[in-house]
């Protein structure tokens, strides 16, 4: 269960954001029956709307406070044989499965202004969870341009192949920009100059990071990271379109989508789901991106790093020891008896190798996701959320729309950062 436990956790997950679809649209008959939460419908005759909201923000607390929980128990866990490690995130999977259960039932004891208030918070919370999606993009397509550069110095295919992929995924952005003034400008609709202002700001915005890139003082600057992160805010851009009312006169895709069969709105449902999941089990994995490196400690406890003891130089050690302190006669028997304590040390030491990826930040990040599943659910609080329908709102096209900024801003910044500040080491 090691190598999966991260997959279990994943499931998990993925079960409560099934379980928070299915409340959201069917959660009125047990929420009826639960008297403190319908108090804080009096005064007015509450919407399936409004019970769908109170059973997601219940689930999504629910399993924010279970990956909460582990992340706290779980925070300075360093190396592989640590019983923290052993018992709480690799082993006892019946125990954790009962706690998940009784966390995801419980916020629905709480009382309404708690869960209001958890409600605010997963605004921030999703923001959050939204921006290191960001950063671990730009790391990532950083990287894959570093090592694909290094790859050409010995061979010059490699550098073909990053030149095809760069123009590939700026042919991408201009196929992804007239697909988006076709659907959402259609024709007989107006200007739409919203929807056309949101486009063009998006291709300038791709423009100018791009030509930025190309600068002398953009020392790290390079078209393929350009290109890719291009790519991603035209697709921010489009997700952010997609997310306007149905009956919006300029939302053209949103008008084909109400013809579509159930089946259909299912299927692009589960894939905005399972990429949620995809997203959050990615970025709970990429632990040395967050990790602040420092020497120091590094050279003191060797967490996340080097082992604090060289398995193969203990059992070195162990032979050398046996044949010197045996007679003659006794060598052969001597070494049988090495050979087993030196698979002993290695089984003992291998307690001491440092954990592949940091357990409390992995659960941090699923924590936060589910803060943002309870936004996806809900089109940000605005209780605007129809049945068959997930993340459509006009508060989901501004969140979508400042990320899509965010991004962009933010790419500019690693660009020009080294240049303004020459003394501070980077990472890139």
């Amino acid at each position: 269960m090691k190598r999966s436990a991260r997959v279990a956790y994943s499931f998990l997950f993925f079960l409560a954001i099934v379980i928070s679809w299915i409340m959201r649209d069917f959660a009125r008959p047990l929420i009826e029956k639960i008297p403190w939460i319908m108090r804080a419908a009096t005064g007015f005759e509450p919407s399936d709307k409004w019970f769908g909201q109170q059973a997601v923000y219940r689930i999504s607390m629910g399993n924010f406070l279970f990956f909460g929980c582990m992340s706290a128990a779980l925070l300075g866990v360093k190396y592989k044989g640590e019983r923290r490690g052993q018992l709480l995130q690799h082993g006892n999977w019946v125990i954790k499965l009962v706690v998940w259960i009784a966390f995801n039932a419980l916020p629905f004891l709480f009382p309404n202004g708690l869960v209001q208030a958890y409600g605010w918070a997963a605004r921030f919370g999703s923001g959050l969870f939204l921006i290191i999606q960001m950063i671990i993009l730009l790391d990532f397509t950083q990287s894959w341009n570093d090592a694909w550069v290094a790859h050409g110095e010995q061979d010059e295919r490699w550098l073909y192949g990053l030149l095809g992929l760069t123009v590939t995924c700026f042919a991408g952005v201009l196929a992804i920009s007239g697909v988006l003034f076709y659907f959402f400008k259609p024709a007989g609709a107006g200007s739409c100059s919203l929807n056309v202002f949101l486009i063009t700001a998006s291709l300038l915005l791709c423009i100018g990071f791009s030509g930025l890139s190309l600068l002398p003082m953009a020392r790290n600057g390079s078209l393929f990271p350009s290109s890719t992160t291009a790519l991603y805010i035209m697709y921010l851009c489009y997700s952010a379109l997609q997310s306007e009312p149905r009956d919006y006169e300029c939302n053209g895709l949103g008008h084909r989508l109400n013809a579509a069969s159930g089946s259909t709105l299912v299927i692009g449902m589960l894939v905005t789901l399972l990429s949620v999941v995809y997203s959050a089990l990615r970025a709970g994995s990429n632990t040395s991106l967050f990790m602040l490196d420092d020497e120091d400690d590094a050279s003191d406890d060797g967490a996340m790093g080097t082992p604090l003891i060289d398995a193969e130089a203990v059992a070195g050690a162990n032979n050398t020891l046996a044949e010197s302190s045996s007679a003659p006669g006794q060598v052969s028997a001597s070494r049988e008896g090495t050979a087993a304590a030196a698979a002993a040390d290695r089984s003992a030491i291998e307690d001491y190798a440092p954990i592949s990826y940091n357990y409390a930040f992995f659960h941090l990040i699923f924590a936060l996701a589910s803060m943002y599943i309870a936004m996806l659910m809900t089109g940000w609080g605005a209780v605007e959320q129809e049945r068959d329908r997930l993340d459509v709102g006009w508060t989901s096209v501004w969140v979508k729309t400042g990320a899509e900024w965010v991004t962009g801003l933010l790419y500019s910044w690693t660009l020009i950062a080294p240049a303004m500040f020459p003394d501070r080491d980077f990472g890139f």
